[in-house]
């Protein structure tokens, strides 16, 4: 007796993954994600319901849904009980603990203040040009900041942008504290990842001067290069922090 063979099951179908194919659910967030790269969503907006999401993609509500948990993992959105789904901003908060690692030895966490030093237009270094994908006629603002918890100098830190992604940037009357922000407000640019590198150095008389430590103190070095949502780098960041009373904390998963 020949045996029936059963209909294959949707969510089973829409979730396996061909060789060589991307599984449906990484396919949709890849369409959900442009609408956030396209500024059809824009921080803070309410999503359409996962249903309508569904009946718009042509997929089953639970691949719209793996989607977005996806998304909510990275941060990019936020879920509301009772209220839905929104796209998350560029908020101290979330920016305190997705970005910035730093954590004194005791006590809580807490966002640091800072103080902009100087900031201006440049031709960018090597190291600038390789990590920004930029050409020799390509310029970038720079801006060095000093940043302090309890009014406690921890770092200070130097930024690039290329020029070209942060257009009239000499006409800020002010640079706030948390610049992930301004970039969202302003130019439109979400910061969706940065990769870090950690290196040990000492401090040079000038960095010294500036944090109020010894010339040739051990600092820790953070270098970090921001990317947006569509991967495309936006700004590289060097730290150097004065780790006597602070330490960087990361969560291994």
């Amino acid at each position: 007796m020949e045996e029936k063979k059963q209909a294959p099951d949707v969510a089973d179908a829409e979730n396996r993954e061909p060789i060589g194919f991307k599984p449906l659910y990484a396919q949709v967030r890849e369409s959900l994600m442009r609408r956030l790269v396209d500024g059809d969503w824009s921080p803070g907006m309410l999503l359409p319901s996962e249903m309508e999401l569904a009946r718009q993609l042509n997929v089953s509500q639970g691949t719209v849904r793996k989607a977005l948990d996806s998304m909510t993992a990275d941060n990019l959105l936020l879920r509301r009980q009772g209220r839905g789904t929104y796209v998350a901003e560029p908020e101290e908060s979330r920016i305190m603990f997705q970005f910035f690692r730093l954590s004194p030895d005791e006590g809580s966490p807490s966002f640091p203040d800072s103080k902009v030093l100087s900031t201006g237009t440049a031709s960018p270094t090597k190291t600038e040009k390789e990590s920004l994908g930029l050409k020799d006629t390509d310029e970038v603002i720079r801006i060095e900041r000093i940043r302090s918890l309890s009014g406690h100098p921890i770092l200070i830190e130097t930024i690039t942008l290329p020029a070209s992604r942060v257009p009239d940037f000499d006409h800020l009357t002010s640079i706030p504290n948390n610049v992930y922000r301004l970039y969202s407000d302003r130019w439109g640019i979400t910061i969706g990842s940065a990769e870090e590198r950690l290196k040990a150095i000492s401090a040079s008389a000038r960095d010294a001067a500036k944090l109020g430590c010894d010339t040739g103190e051990p600092l820790l070095l953070i270098s970090r290069l921001a990317r947006d949502l569509e991967k495309r780098p936006v700004e590289l960041r060097w730290s150097r922090c004065i780790t006597r009373d602070i330490h960087y904390a990361v969560n291994l998963r």
